[in-house]
């Protein structure tokens, strides 16, 4: 157990470990108990056209009954957090931020809505203790579901509300762990029914229970960011390599003027992945340098890669760097060689 973001969280479970862990996920399933995370409310006419204003992505571009990945900027470009928006309807948003920016994310939005007499009037709600979040993830989760009597198809970041072991739940198709997978967000009360009956059902299909340590190797593989590492207030979404999850086409947004002149002059530090060609593992804080031992980048997160049996690392490197160029990792006064690599580091199979 370690604390994470003010929760204390699981880094691996007994009996398995995060090799274990992480195997389970990328072959069968495994389920997180990820309730740290935030939940806030949004409802209000005007609702869309705050929740725009304020966060990088368009959520004119979803459909009711469909989450979608953002992230909250300040005015100098910087991350407050990334979130999932879940779109109930034009006047109601369901917010899962980061745990430990849950209070700033509220707080911001609160300040944004009240300085503004259009959107004044919207409900803004703290719901963090309200709501828990279990994630079940990997190519049996969809039978693991099917077992408890719910039809899992559905699109990527499609939801649904269904009923698991008589309890009323939002599913969801998404995850964080580049397998096939659902969230799912049971009251804070029913929490352990819901999470009772996964385990339950999941056992068929030799699924096992997981901490943050495999959470941590399964979505560095894939190259999804942690806020606090990949952006913070210092590393803004198109350093970070999220200029995807941007609605470049809105008329303005949180740090929209900023965020746009970092594309056009693409000078900053951009996100890449990296793959060591020796024993070395990489961590966060590295200095990355060129051939010369001139510095041309920072490890943002680093770690054993399971699936490939060799370190790997995201990290912020000088644009002019490129997939296929070699550098060298500062590893405690030992110099590794990595590789600069394409992501995902393994395959991908969210769609």
């Amino acid at each position: 157990m370690a604390d994470f973001g003010g929760w204390l969280m699981p880094i691996e479970y007994p009996g398995a470990g995060v090799l274990a862990e992480h195997a389970a996920v990328r072959e069968r399933v495994g389920l997180f108990d990820v309730s740290h995370l935030g939940k806030a409310h949004v409802k209000g006419e005007g609702a869309l056209e705050f929740l725009n204003s304020m966060f990088t992505n368009d959520l004119n571009r979803i459909e009711n009954s469909k989450a979608q990945y953002t992230l909250f900027c300040n005015d100098q470009g910087g991350v407050i957090d990334d979130l999932i928006v879940y779109r109930n309807s034009d006047t109601d948003f369901f917010l899962i931020p980061n745990a430990s920016n849950t209070t700033d994310v509220v707080k911001v939005l609160v300040e944004n809505a009240q300085a503004n007499p259009k959107f004044s009037g919207l409900s803004i709600e703290n719901l963090h203790e309200k709501y828990a979040v279990l994630a079940l993830q990997g190519p049996r989760a969809r039978d693991v579901i099917e077992k408890l009597g719910v039809n899992p198809s559905m699109d990527y970041m499609a939801f649904s509300h269904v009923t698991i072991a008589g309890i009323d739940v939002i599913l969801c198709r998404t995850g964080y762990t580049g397998e096939h997978g659902y969230e799912l967000v049971p009251s804070w009360a029913d929490a352990s029914a819901v999470w009772d009956a996964l385990v339950a059902a999941m056992s068929e299909f030799d699924g096992v229970v997981c901490g943050l340590g495999a959470r941590d190797t399964l979505r560095t593989e894939m190259g999804y960011p942690l806020h606090g590492h990949e952006l913070t207030l210092e590393i803004s979404p198109v350093q970070a390599s999220a200029s995807w999850a941007i609605g470049w086409k809105k008329e303005t947004f949180k740090g929209a003027p900023v965020l746009r002149a970092q594309r056009e002059e693409g000078k900053a530090r951009t996100l890449k992945a990296l793959i060591s060609q020796d024993r070395g593992i990489p961590r966060a804080g590295m200095s990355i340098l060129n051939a010369q031992g001139d510095e041309v980048g920072m490890v943002t997160s680093g770690t054993f890669s399971p699936s490939l049996k060799k370190g790997i690392a995201l990290a912020l490197l000088e644009p002019h760097l490129a997939i296929g160029d070699e550098v060298v990792i500062d590893v405690r006064g030992r110099q590794s060689t990595a590789l600069i690599s394409a992501l995902p580091l393994s395959p991908s199979h969210v769609r």
